[in-house]
This record gives structure tokens, sequence and C-alpha cells, in this order.
């Protein structure tokens, strides 16, 4: 099982400390967002996991004991530096910290498990093509060193997003060709593989690679073990992501960003984390209730073999 700890809220800035000990303890909760009243537990043991997935947007926090997590499991790690300041990302480091952050992480875990993210792309009358394309050259010069690849995508205007950001300008076709050119070009540049998340467009003409932002061969090529070949139909529509179990809860995550999916609003994400949760339960927010009912999760694995690992000898024969 592939275990995913950052696509409901962002649990490396936030509940390291809650992370770190469900790891220590061996095991987890998560509740289903859909079907509250249904639990899943997770055992969190290197034999269960076949790789650990973090996405977060600073991950000072964790920095200190990453090693509990990243010398046991396979890993691979998402870091989100976008070119938004605080009047889009209000919880978010600037983007120097965050580099600077990035480059810390490095030297923990190595470059081949860490993938840039630049996404969402959106724009403002602030935030212009231009403007994407400045700050995303002055960013791929000095990260270009300490990532394995960047991930980028077009905002997904959904109806919330339309309250949440109104100033939010729709993207034309032509404005997706233009940036899609001028980021190919940059990365092109500094030797960055950038590839597309969540869509079927087409951008090789710039050399940007279509994939999913999780895929097997990526986690074998970071973490040096053989994955079974296994078909699969991605997440959503446009997406080509190998799945995973995700240990986050929605309304939880205190960034603030204006684009978010993941948070209803503000305020309901404060209350949540200041009043339900607690560091010590095995779920993210509150406990088990009377009418929850607990269900032990499929781990199934998808390594070829639970110890074969890629040696010189693989490579040479």
């Amino acid at each position: 099982m592939i275990l995913n700890t950052g696509a409901r809220t962002d649990i490396v800035q936030y509940f390291s400390e809650w992370l770190l000990k469900r790891f220590e303890e061996g095991y987890v909760y998560a509740r289903n967002p859909l079907f509250p009243h249904k639990v899943t537990e997770y055992i969190l043991t290197p034999d269960k996991i076949d790789a650990v997935l973090f996405c977060s947007k600073n991950y000072a926090p964790i920095l200190p004991r990453l090693h509990e997590i990243s010398d046991r499991y396979r890993t691979y790690f998402y870091y989100t530096i976008t070119a938004y300041g605080k009047d889009i990302e209000p919880g978010v480091p600037s983007i120097e910290e965050s580099i600077q952050t990035l480059i810390k992480l490095e030297k923990i875990v190595g470059k081949k498990r860490i993938a840039w993210r630049y996404d969402p792309v959106l724009l403002t009358k602030d935030y212009t093509i231009n403007r994407h394309l400045e700050t995303f050259s002055a960013m791929a010069e000095k990260l270009a060193s300490h990532i394995d690849r960047c991930i980028f995508s077009f905002v997904e205007v959904y109806k919330k997003l339309e309250v949440n950001m109104p100033e939010l300008m729709p993207l034309t076709i032509d404005d997706k060709e233009r940036l899609a050119e001028g980021l190919g070009r940059i990365a092109g540049k500094y030797g960055i593989y950038l590839q597309t998340c969540g869509t079927d467009d087409d951008y090789s003409r710039y050399g940007i690679y279509r994939s999913g932002c999780t895929t097997l061969k990526m986690l074998e090529e970071a973490n040096n073990c053989i994955f079974k070949e296994i078909k699969h139909k991605g997440l959503r529509d446009g997406c080509h992501c190998i799945e995973s179990r995700d240990i986050g809860a929605y309304d939880t995550c205190l960034n603030g960003c204006k684009y978010c999916y993941a948070n209803k609003n503000p305020r309901i994400a404060r209350d949540n984390y200041y009043k339900l949760h607690d560091p010590n339960s095995p779920l993210l927010l509150g406990h088990l209730n009377d009418d929850d009912v607990l269900v032990e999760g499929k781990q199934n694995s998808f390594l070829l073999s639970d110890e074969r690992e890629i040696s010189l000898f693989d490579f040479f024969n």
C-alpha cells in the first residue's frame, strides 16, 4: 500500500507531531469523508507500507525528526512553491524561505526523492503570464540541482473558487500555450524534467512530459526498488497517478490558500484545528465515536518483491 499524507491537508506543516506519533505507534485511523461514520485502520509498519508520499508547502516543522520516517520507509516528497504571496497564500512561507527549506530537505533525503510542484498556475491582474515566467525562471535557477523534477498544472475552476477568488481570470487556450511554452523553455535551460499533472493536454512540443504526479516508475527510481506491472485508471479524469491511501482530513489546513479545494472556508479549518485535533489520537480530528464503524484497511502491496532492491548488478546484466 502507498500511504499519502498530503492530499487532504498539509499534515507536515501543521500536524507533524501527530504524524510522527502514528508511525511510532504503528497504526493510524482515517475517517471516510463521504461516509463519516466509517473509519479505516491502516498498519504503518514498514512491511505494510510500500512507500510514504508527502506533499507540503513547508517542511521546516518536520525536518529535525524526518529521519525517523525516511530512514525506515521508501518515500517521495512533493514541495509546492509557487509565485504567489500572502495575498493568495497567507499561511505559506516566502519563496526564498521555501527554497532554503527545500535545500535542507534535499540534504536529508536526496534530490531523487523530491519533486517541486509549481501549481496551480492561475492568472489575476497581478499574477500575469510574464510574472509567472520571471518568477519560475528565478526559482528554477536555484532549485534545479536539488530536485528530481518539476510538476505543474493549470487551475481548475470550480464553483467554490468563483466565490473565494473573484479576482481570478479565466485561462484561455492561448494563455495555456504561452505559459507552457515559457515554462518548458525555462525548464530546458536549467535541465529540469518538467511534467503536467491532472490533464490529458499534450504540451510535448515544449519539452513537457504528460504523466501522473505519482507513478510506480518514479517511486522505483527514487527508492531503488521494483514494483509489479499494474494497470490502473488514475484517481479522476486526466489523472495518471497510482492509487494511494490518504490519512488526512479536509477542512483542517491553516495555509488559507484562496484556490484551495480542501477547505470550505478558513474559519472552519481553524475551528477544526484548535477544537478537534488531539496529537495523541489515532484520528487526525477527534476520536472514535460510539456509532463509528472501524474497519481494517486493505493494504495490498505493489512491490514485485518485499525485499528485492535494484543493485549495480541489475543495471549491467
